[in-house]
């Protein structure tokens, strides 16, 4: 099966699927690998692999083995460019920063690294990556025409966009580490707007603003921060995929 597939099948049963976000740069392999297993006891849906910065080569290499020595889940590349490719994902969120000022981000990485997608068989998912305010390191890195927190109009649009260039998944991110998440209305207005799967992540810290973005429409929830910083991995991400439940 297919991991987009099954991603869907997950948002069906329950609701809302929950991706633990592990950024190699953040730690070593092993402490990665601590942090897979634990989600997946947690009942997390799948792992993303990547970070802002642009973790790549040997350490994303190790990092994704170190994974999958202790997990079944699907794997899902989540790369800052080109290099941020391994063979040894099962799948890569292939996204266009569709509200960066750099070409790059819109279309060129996505250029360099389509063979190496092709010739180590990932699985793509196209995905319209949108950043919000705060944006955090993402936004900075991408240099991204921020979507204020007030117009969600804006994000609507660029969804809008996204969705008849036949990108199935939506990202709207407030970046790693942000101090206010997407706000509800705008993830609502996006998903009445007739969003396909709508991903939101970055600055949910909380089991009760992830089931805030939940509730507000999104079918998949990214958290990655929270789970850096606490010394309870298991149950917090519990608590995160308890929460997105219907």
């Amino acid at each position: 099966m297919s991991t987009e597939q099954y991603l869907d099948d997950v948002i069906k049963r329950d609701g809302a699927a929950h991706l633990t976000l592990i950024d190699p740069d953040a730690g070593s392999p092993s402490a990665a690998s601590g942090i897979a297993e634990a989600a997946a006891k947690a009942g997390s849906s799948a792992i993303m692999v990547g970070g802002s910065v642009g973790a790549s080569g040997d350490v994303l290499d190790e990092t994704l083995r170190a994974i999958k020595e202790v997990t079944d889940l699907p794997t899902i590349l989540f790369p800052a460019s080109a290099s941020g490719i391994s063979r040894y994902a099962d799948s890569i969120f292939f996204m266009s920063l569709l509200n960066s000022r750099d070409v790059g981000y819109l279309i060129t990485n996505q250029m360099i690294g389509a063979k190496a997608v092709l010739d180590y068989g990932i699985e793509p998912i196209p995905m319209a990556y949108i950043i919000v305010e705060p944006g955090g390191t993402a936004g900075w890195v991408g240099d991204a025409k921020l979507i204020p927190r007030e117009k969600p109009e804006l994000a609507i649009a660029y969804s809008l966009a996204g969705r008849f260039l036949g990108m199935r998944y939506t990202y709207l991110e407030a970046g790693s580490g942000a101090s206010d998440p997407v706000p509800p209305e705008m993830i609502r207005a996006v998903k009445r707007a007739g969003c396909e799967t709508l991903v939101v992540g970055g600055g949910i810290r909380s089991a009760q603003s992830a089931r805030a973005a939940a509730e507000a429409g999104a079918d998949i929830i990214v958290t990655g921060t929270a789970v850096e910083e606490t010394s309870e991995i298991q149950r917090t991400i519990t608590e995160f995929v308890n929460a997105i439940k219907k």
